[in-house]
């Protein structure tokens, strides 16, 4: 089992989603910015990092949306989702293909990773909820 964070970082009635690049697996699909826990790390150490790596900025970790385990052909994720919001720095795509900002309501318009889906369907019955 692979531990992965990721961030739900919100801009009033939007939130950030990511498109990972062509070249990794599951390339193109979107996903919520985030990776895996290295050892050592705490879940909110690993997120603060992979934001700053992934997207140049600096993250202030919250309290967790909600946690799913997926299986992969590839690996087994477990996945907790974080509230996060942004404390410096403005997002640049340092790993990934493009960038969204989107409304729920806009979710159906994107291929999202499997493991984001059970996610995305909280989502859509909260609406914006931090």
């Amino acid at each position: 089992m692979t531990e992965v964070v990721a961030a739900l970082i919100w801009d009033g009635a939007r939130f950030l989603i990511c498109q990972r690049p062509a070249h990794k697996a599951r390339g193109l699909l979107w996903e919520f910015v985030g990776g895996k826990v290295e050892p050592g790390e705490t879940k909110r150490q690993a997120l603060v990092r992979e934001c700053r790596e992934e997207l140049g900025i600096t993250v202030e970790v919250g309290e967790p949306f909600t946690d799913v385990t997926h299986v992969y052909s590839d690996l087994t994720v477990h996945l907790t989702l974080f509230h996060a919001r942004i404390a410096a720095g403005t997002p640049r795509l340092l790993e990934h293909n493009d960038l969204r900002w989107i409304t729920v309501d806009e979710i159906g318009a994107y291929p999202f990773c499997p493991a984001d889906v059970e996610i995305l369907a909280r989502l859509r019955q909260t609406g914006r909820s931090v």
